[in-house]
């Protein structure tokens, strides 16, 4: 009677161990998803979907040019996944560059914002009212490279919805979905209107994201974006310089003089605050006030003394000049 009973226990053993096993594999292959079981993001509600979100059919492999409509659409800016084809679609590839999807909606006056590689933080985009742009692998034996939108999860059932291919609102489960993210390193973005920001940023990241927004040329959309984020994050020395630079040229002096005062308060050490306060000063023709001014920021360690010889020569000039 004994064979048996120990058998049966070894059997049992085994079993767990396999099961046990299994798990663990699987816990490797869809990690963060195993992680949000136990530990949903604070703050976060259970369930989100944004019905609102526009759907435009993906044409074969023109996949990114529709995510890209899609995002943009719902932060306001009308536009067709056929306007965007020439921008991000290269025919090369049969598909878009992740580089091009990030600066095509700079170029009309949005802000694109890579999200860090976290399921959390998409998790979090989606319910502050932003879809997010994912990169997925979907094919079954070799990679076949897919753009779709994500625009709403349940938690109770364990499912994410997107805008993808043909399908307004397709249903996928976290763990299959963490499964197609990961190949692509968990890439994704998202698309917010300048006076917006994205919930999960941080100051650098983000305001290095609006460079690409001041190299679009368009300064008022520049001055809003630069405004945003000094609202968001008041003592950030970066941002202030941004806004008073877009604010000096799009012509609002006295505006751009104003958060130079302000920041320099903050920073009154500050070499490149002083020398645009200078500079500012000196175009509104109170050069006095710019020299004196100019002249406190004579450090030749400075990484900007180039500039401040150079602006303090231009004061000196002007000042010799009739009239001043």
């Amino acid at each position: 009677m004994q064979a048996p009973t120990t058998l049966l226990r070894w059997t049992r053993w085994l079993t767990l161990c396999a099961a046990a096993l299994l798990l663990a594999g699987c816990s490797t292959l869809i990690p963060q998803t195993v992680v949000l079981r136990t530990d949903w993001p604070a703050g976060v509600p259970r369930q989100v979907e944004m019905t609102q979100v526009p759907f435009f059919p993906q044409d074969e492999y023109q996949c990114g040019p529709a995510a890209l409509a899609m995002a943009m659409s719902y932060a306001g800016d009308r536009v067709l996944p056929q306007a965007l084809v020439e921008e991000v679609w290269l025919p090369s590839r049969h598909g878009s560059l992740q580089l091009e999807m990030l600066a095509a909606p700079r170029r009309h006056g949005l802000v694109s914002y890579r999200l860090e590689p976290r399921y959390a933080d998409l998790l979090r985009e989606v319910a502050a009212g932003h879809p997010v742009i994912v990169l997925q692998d979907v094919g079954m034996l070799l990679p076949e490279w897919h753009y779709a939108v994500v625009n709403g999860f349940d938690y109770a059932t364990g499912t994410i919805f997107l805008r993808s291919g043909l399908k307004m609102r397709q249903q996928m489960p976290f763990s299959y979905f963490e499964r197609t993210w990961l190949a692509g390193k968990y890439w994704a973005m998202v698309v917010t209107r300048t006076d917006d920001i994205a919930a999960t940023a941080s100051e650098a990241r983000w305001l290095d994201a609006l460079l690409g927004v001041a190299r679009g040329g368009d300064e008022n959309a520049a001055v809003t974006a630069y405004r945003t984020a000094l609202a968001r994050w008041p003592d950030s020395l970066p941002a202030a310089v941004g806004l008073a630079n877009h604010l000096h040229a799009r012509g609002s002096l006295d505006e751009a003089a104003g958060v130079l005062r302000t920041a320099l308060q903050e920073h009154p050490q500050s070499v490149i605050l002083l020398n645009n306060l200078a500079q500012t000063l000196s175009d509104q023709g109170r050069n006095s006030e710019a020299l004196a001014l100019i002249q406190r920021a004579g450090d030749p360690q400075s990484p900007f003394a180039r500039d401040v010889r150079s602006t303090r020569q231009l004061i000196e000039e002007r000042l010799r000049s009739p009239g001043s």
